[in-house]
Parts: structure tokens; sequence; C-alpha cells
């Protein structure tokens, strides 16, 4: 009996062992399950965090630590000619930048940018790389080849971001006139502040500036004159070993500058020398005596006061002394002179005392009112303001009379030639004008009388034979016209005799002038030993070879027959 009951307890035994292990066994399978599932959920966890930044980072706009604000990258509108020929557009180029955070060796990072980037600014570069921060620019505008090498590095914590630069295709062919950009795209001379100035960079700034929906700005420059122009002053600047020249084509019915170029000049692709003294737009930045060019003015004046006719004749037999100031002519008739003599030989007592008759204040009036002593108003924003004499006194209408003592620009200057052309004063513009807008905006200044008389006096001037100083701005066919000025420059507060500034002022054809044409150069040199540098020797020239070279691009057809003396239509 006994042996039953223990055979029964250790049944009993056994059977409650399975039981308890089997239980043991379903524990702790679960909670390695509840484990791995924790385990998982905490992995993914952390990767969607981890996306979540990453999103977040992707849409929050950046900072100024963080990266280049939005305007860096704004487009501008092209600028084209009046023929459509684009002067300026917007490209696209690489910018290196560095994340400094994630630059391990800032000295190999140098060290490797400096085999692509010789001018790398090497101290500058290592204190940026140092700094901890999360963005720095380290070259604004790469070329192609630089970003590639630069990629082919494999540095790490270094990067490329695509920006838009100005870029030129004509080079420096029109830099005066078309300015520069900065490196952020923004207008900061010529006419691409000008347009800037206009409104354009608060569409930059409001982020409207989208590049498919700006219209190219049209300007009143023709690319192919511009060429001309540019070329020809270049060429003079050598040949007659100047520190400088300029010249400007002007439409004297509209007011439209088609051409305008001084150099030295820049490359606005590569402006590094744009600030440099010696690059000064001397057209419209620079103010000069203008020395017997002015005489075109000084007789307007007397023949628009009604005093004097073509006929009225001026003793130039002797000098005229006033104060300390003594008058003499450059190569004195020592006779009386008529009114074209005065003019064609140049005599600064001819035109002194065509002055006298006008007196000082109608004298002054004049000069204001062809424009030439007040700031001239243009699109262009490097203009400077004409100089004269707070109090204006005897002496200074007699010296006034012959180009000294008030400084102007040269392209002043042409503009009121071509008033006493046309008749009107019409402000220079840089930008398309049509005649019936130039009617709206032009003043009449001079009377038809004064018109007719001096187009006879400039074709007079340039007539072969009549011994006027004009005779090498000929070109057959043009029936060109034209006033020298040869004008002494102060030196250490003194007239130099053998230092000038040399003008020549023409417009063509002459029946009925269409153009402008004015040339300077600035300290000009014989050509050759023993030849002189007076204007008509190296001013004049200019003339000639522009017209000779652009006159049929500007629809002017040449008429050959025409070419004899110059012949007076009166008007009265």
């Amino acid at each position: 009996m006994m042996k039953f009951w223990r055979r029964k307890a250790a049944a009993a035994a056994s059977s409650t062992a399975a039981i308890v292990v089997d239980g043991a066994r379903m524990a702790t399978g679960g909670r390695a399950r509840t484990r791995v599932i924790m385990t998982m959920a905490v992995f993914f966890g952390i990767y969607a965090a981890i996306a979540g930044r990453l999103v977040y980072f992707g849409l929050i706009e950046p900072d100024n630590g963080s990266g280049p604000v939005a305007r860096v990258t704004a487009s501008r509108p092209d600028i084209v000619d009046r023929n459509g020929q684009v002067l300026a557009t917007d490209i696209k180029t690489a910018s290196l930048f560095a994340e400094p955070r994630r630059i391990v060796d800032a000295d190999e990072v140098i060290e490797k940018l400096s085999t692509v980037l010789p001018d790398l600014q090497v101290e500058q570069t290592y204190h940026k790389l140092k700094s901890g921060s999360g963005f720095v620019w380290l070259k604004r505008q790469l070329t192609p080849r630089q970003q590639a090498d630069i990629m082919a590095l494999g540095l790490p914590g270094i990067g490329f971001r695509t920006e838009k630069r100005r870029f030129y295709p004509g080079g420096p062919t029109a830099s005066h006139i078309l300015g520069l950009t900065n490196i952020d795209n923004k207008g900061i001379a010529g006419l691409e502040k000008y347009i800037d100035d206009q409104g354009f960079a608060d569409l930059q700034a409001t982020g409207l500036a989208v590049a498919g929906d700006l219209q190219p700005v049209r300007l009143s420059i023709d690319l192919r004159v511009q060429h001309i122009v540019r070329d020809e002053i270049v060429r003079a600047m050598e040949r007659y070993h100047a520190i400088a020249a300029g010249a400007v084509v002007l439409n004297v019915k509209t007011g439209e500058v088609l051409a305008m170029a001084s150099v030295p000049d820049f490359d606005p692709n590569n402006p590094f020398n744009a600030l440099d003294k010696d690059r000064l737009n001397r057209m419209s930045a620079g103010v000069y005596e203008m020395g017997s060019t002015i005489k075109s003015f000084t007789t307007a004046m007397a023949l628009d006061s009604g005093k004097v006719t073509l006929e009225s004749r001026f003793d130039a037999t002797r000098p005229i002394t006033i104060g300390r100031q003594t008058i003499r002519d450059f190569h004195g008739k020592g006779r009386v002179l008529s009114v074209p003599e005065v003019f064609i030989y140049s005599s600064n007592i001819g035109s002194a005392r065509e002055a006298d008759v006008v007196g000082i204040e109608g004298h002054r009036e004049f000069l204001h009112r062809l424009g030439l002593l007040d700031r001239m108003q243009t699109e262009l924003p490097e203009v400077a303001r004409p100089t004269e004499p707070r109090i204006w006194k005897k002496v200074h209408s007699i010296t006034a009379a012959f180009g000294h003592g008030f400084t102007t620009t040269p392209l002043q200057t042409a503009v009121g030639a071509a008033a006493l052309m046309s008749g009107k004063l019409l402000p220079p513009t840089f930008l398309p004008r049509s005649e019936d807008e130039a009617d709206a905006v032009g003043q009449k200044v001079v009377s038809d009388y004064t018109v007719e008389s001096m187009r006879y006096l400039y074709k007079l001037n340039a007539t072969k034979g009549s011994g006027g100083s004009g005779a090498r701005a000929q070109v057959p066919g043009y029936r060109v016209g034209g006033k020298t000025g040869t004008a002494e420059k102060v030196v250490n507060g003194r007239y130099a005799k053998n230092v000038r500034f040399n003008a020549f002022v023409a417009a063509f054809p002459m029946d009925d002038p269409q153009y402008i044409v004015l040339s300077v150069v600035d300290e000009p040199k014989p050509e050759k030993p023993g030849m002189a540098a007076t204007s008509g020797l190296n001013a004049a020239p200019i003339v000639a070879n522009i017209i000779r070279r652009s006159a049929s691009l500007l629809g002017v057809k040449p008429e050959f027959g025409q070419e004899g003396e110059a012949t007076l239509v009166s008007t009265q």
C-alpha cells in the first residue's frame, strides 16, 4: 500500500515539474518578443525624428549665419542696344563655401584649395575655417574649370552654390555707359545703377525680379558705332602719345547718344582697375576748359543777340589788355576781321569783342541757356557739375569768350553744338527717343537765323582752302563741318604752353545736320618730331575716321558733287 502511494507521489511530482518548465519557457519567450518589439520601436522613433528634422531644415529659410540670402542670386534684365544686340546679361556661376563645423583639418583644406586658387587669402581663410560657424563664403563666382578641380579634391565640408553674375559680351566696348554690378548682382555704376534706381532694386529685395518676367532694357546705343568710336580713340591715344582720349556721337534731332567712349577704360567682366583715377569717364564725368570749341557759342550768342550779323566786323589789329590779362591771337592777322574770319581764324581778340557787344549778364545767361554751366540731366549717374566764376566781371566774360575761365563736360559741349545746329536744346538720353518725344522735351534756344549762320560757319571752317582749322575732318560725300579747340591745361596754377586738352566738334551732313561727333585728346604729343600737336592735327582726324566708318551704319547716304564752298541760306 505504501509503495502505491509512493509511486503516485513520484508521478505527481514529475507532472508538476513538467508544467513548471513549460510555463517558464512560455514566460521567457514572451519577454524576448517584447524586448525585440521595444527595440524596433526605439529605432523607428530615432529614424523618424531624424527624418523629421531633415524635412524641417529643408523647409526653413536660411539665416545670416547659415548661408546667403535670396537676393544674392536675384536676376537682372538684359541690356540690349537699339538693334537688339545683347550688351549685358546674367549667367549662372558657382561660388565656393565651407561649413567650418565639418572641417577636420583646416591646414589641409587650405593647402589643397591653394593648388586651384593661388590667390586664396590664407590667413583670412584659416580664420574662417576655424570659426566653428555653420556657413562661410570662401570664393565667389568661380570658373567652371575651378569648380571641377575643387570637386576633384574631395574635401569634406566644402560645397558650391549656384549664383548669377553679370556678363558683358563686348568687354570694355561700352564699359563707361553700362557700368558695373557688385558681387551680389546689384548695379553700382553706369546704366546698371540707373536701372536699380528706377525701382528695380526694390523688385529684387521683394523677390519679384523673376528672370522669366524681366523684359530687356533697350538703349539708344548702336553697338556697331560704339565699337568704331572706341577703336578710333584707342588708336588715337597710341598714335598721339596721349594720356587719354574720348568721343561721342549724338543724334541732333532726338538727343540720343548713339555711341560714347573714353579711354583708358576697364573690362566690366574683370573690373579690378575700374576705380583707378585714369579710368575716369572723361566725356561726362570730367570737366575741362574746352578751348576754341566754345567760340561756336560766342559767335552764336553775338548773332542771336541781334546786334551782330555775318557782315559785322571786329578790330583784331592789337591785343586787348584788361587788368593783368592780355588777350592775343595764336596766329593773328593784325587787321579788322569779319565774323566768318573771326570764326575760321579762331581769333581770341575777335571773340572777346563779340562777347563785349552782348555784355556780361547776357553772356552768362546764354551759356546757361545752352546748358553749358548747369549739371547735365541724363540717365548716366556719372555726370560732373560744370564750374564758373562765382561773380562774373568783364575779364571773366572776355576770357570765357574763347573757352578759358569756366569748365564743362565734353558731352555737354556736344549737346550745346547740337542745339546750334537745330535751334532746340535737347537733354541727352541713352534710351530710345522719337522725334515727337524730342519735340515735347526740347526748348527753343536760338533763332533760325543763328542756326543757318552757324551751319554756314561750321561748313566754311572745314572747307579746304578756306584757311579754317577743320579741313582734316572732311570726309568725301558727307559734307562735314565743325570747330577745333586747343586748350592749354592749368599746371600748378598757371597755363602750360605744351600741355593741352584738344577737342573737335563736328556736324554732318551740313545742309541738314543729323549727327554731332565730338572728340577729345588729353595731353597729346606731336605725332612726329617737328610737328605740332594742335586739335586740327589730332582731334579732327578722329572725327573724320569715325564718320567715314559709321555714316552708312547711321543711315546717312553719301552725296558726291556737292563738296564745293559753303553757302549761306538767308532766313531774314
